[in-house]
């Protein structure tokens, strides 16, 4: 009957078994990197049109507010609101029962997570669609002002 000497057998791994699990470890996490990139930017991409979509309700809204309720304005306005701010601030009106009101088309300014700011482009109803400058008479759009390109290959600005 033979014993097996406890003093030869050693526990643990070679160091090929542990080369080779590593080197396993490092190319599924290489192989990773750049999808879990992919999801992070196109997660940003849908919270851009989300608030790009959002903002541009509100200044549709604030419009046909206007139109709807008479509401006094300079004539360079066209009924749109003269800044962003005032999507979040609102319009003051006289109800139906002779009432002040303050209707208000947004909560607070979004967030734009491409240049993780809450600085926006802005086009006015006299401005060209290809200008890059804000004329300052109305808000009539808003864009990111980014100029990196979308997954799709797009501009973030032509959004």
């Amino acid at each position: 009957m033979s014993t097996a000497n406890p003093a030869n057998h050693a526990d643990g791994f070679t160091l090929i078994e542990l080369i080779t699990v590593t080197l396993i470890i490092t190319v599924l996490a290489a192989a990773a990197i750049p999808l879990a990139q992919t999801a992070i930017q196109r997660e940003r991409e849908i919270d851009l049109r989300r608030s790009l979509r959002l903002m541009r309700t509100a200044i549709d809204e604030y419009k046909k507010f206007t139109d709807e309720n008479k509401i006094e304005m300079d004539e360079d306005r066209y009924g749109y609101p003269e800044k962003l701010d005032d999507l979040v601030k609102g319009l003051t009106y006289t109800d139906k029962e002779d009432k002040k009101q303050i209707k208000k088309f947004l909560r607070a300014i979004p967030f734009d997570p491409i240049t993780r700011s809450y600085e926006w482009g802005l086009r006015s109803v006299q401005d060209k669609r290809e200008s890059t400058s804000w004329g300052g008479e109305n808000v009539w759009d808003v864009y990111c002002k980014s100029e990196k390109k979308a997954l799709d290959g797009t501009a973030f600005e032509d959004w």
